[in-house]
C-alpha cells in the first residue's frame, strides 16, 4: 500500500520533542490531542516527580545469600596435651599454616615426647599386659618383674621417639608434625589419620611415602634386640615389635585427629583454628 509523504509528515509534525528538566516528552499537536483527550503537552512532568513516583522505586529485595568458603568454616585447634596430660606438641590445627620443621625443632619435639612426665603412660600400660601374657619370661613376675617390663618399654619407646622424630627425617628431610584434617566424615578423617603411619609431608610441603615412620620404628625394633634376653632376639620378634610401634603410632594419629572435637564439645574448648599451638 503506498504512504502519501504529506500524511506522513504531518504525523512526525505532530511528535516534537520537548525537553524539561531531565525527562525527555512529547508534545503532541493540537488535532492529536483533541481528538484523543489528551492535555495539549505532557512536558511539564519533571525528573523530581518521576522519582518521586511509587511506580518508579525500585524493588526492594532481600540480599542474596553469600556463598561460604570451605576455609572460612570454624573448626576446632589441637590443644599441647590430650586430656591435659597426653603429649600432643606435634599436632597442628586445622588450616594452620606453619614454615618448615628445622632440624632444632625435630630433636625438640622427639625430646619432648619421650621425656615429658606423661610419657611414662605407655610404657606403663605396655608393661602391665606384657606381665600379664607373661611376654618374656625372663622378667619374671611382682614388682621386681614389672620393673623390668617397665624400663624396657620405656628404652623402646624412646628409642623409637627419637628415630621417628629425629634421626630418619633429618636425612630424608621429612615433617614430623601431624596436619589435622579436621573436616568431613568419620570414615573419611578415621582413614586419613591411618594413612599419616606411612604418608607424611615432606620438609617442602609436598606428600611423600613416610619413611620416618616405617625405617624409623623398623631401626628401633632393630635396637631392642640389644638389650632384651637373648631368647627373644629373632626376626619374628623383631617384626612383632616393628608393626606395633607403627600401630601404636597410627593409633595415636586417629586420636589427634578427633581429639579438637572431643575436647570442644565435652570439655568446651577453644573453637577458632588459629590457636596457638606453643
Amino acid at each position: 500500500m503506498a504512504v502519501d509523504s504529506r500524511s506522513l509528515s504531518g504525523v512526525v509534525a505532530m511528535l516534537k520533542p520537548v525537553q524539561s528538566g531531565t525527562i525527555l516528552a512529547y508534545s503532541f499537536g493540537p488535532s492529536l490531542a483533541a481528538s484523543t483527550n489528551v492535555p495539549h503537552s505532557i512536558s511539564q512532568i519533571s525528573a523530581g516527580d518521576a522519582i518521586e513516583s511509587p511506580e518508579a522505586e525500585p524493588n526492594e529485595l532481600p540480599d542474596a545469600p553469600i556463598p561460604q568458603n570451605p576455609s572460612d568454616i570454624e573448626t576446632a585447634s589441637q590443644t599441647r596435651r590430650i586430656l591435659g596430660i597426653i603429649p600432643n606438641f606435634r599436632a597442628v590445627s586445622t588450616d594452620q599454616k606453619l614454615p618448615a620443621q628445622s632440624v632444632k625443632e625435630k630433636f625438640v619435639t622427639a625430646t619432648q615426647d619421650s621425656f615429658d612426665y606423661s610419657s611414662v603412660v605407655i610404657p606403663a600400660m605396655l608393661a602391665a599386659y606384657s606381665m600379664k601374657t607373661d611376654a618374656t619370661p625372663e622378667f619374671h613376675q611382682g614388682a621386681a618383674g614389672y620393673a623390668r617390663y617397665f624400663w624396657h618399654a620405656a628404652v623402646d619407646q624412646t628409642s623409637e621417639n627419637y628415630m621417628v622424630e629425629f634421626v630418619v627425617p633429618v636425612v630424608t628431610h621429612e615433617d614430623t608434625r601431624y596436619y589435622t584434617l579436621g573436616r568431613g566424615g568419620f570414615l573419611k578423617r578415621t582413614a586419613y589419620a591411618l594413612s599419616r603411619a606411612v604418608i607424611t609431608r615432606s620438609d617442602s610441603a609436598n606428600e611423600v611415602f613416610n619413611l620416618s615412620e616405617v625405617i624409623g620404628s623398623g631401626a628401633a625394633a632393630g635396637l631392642s634386640s640389644l638389650y632384651y634376653p637373648s631368647r627373644e632376639r629373632s626376626f619374628a620378634n623383631t617384626g612383632t615389635e616393628w608393626g606395633l610401634d607403627i600401630g601404636i603410632d597410627a593409633a595415636s594419629f586417629v586420636a589427634k585427629e578427633f581429639w579438637p572435637d572431643i575436647n570442644h564439645r565435652l570439655f568446651h574448648g577453644s573453637k577458632p583454628a588459629d590457636d596457638s599451638q606453643h
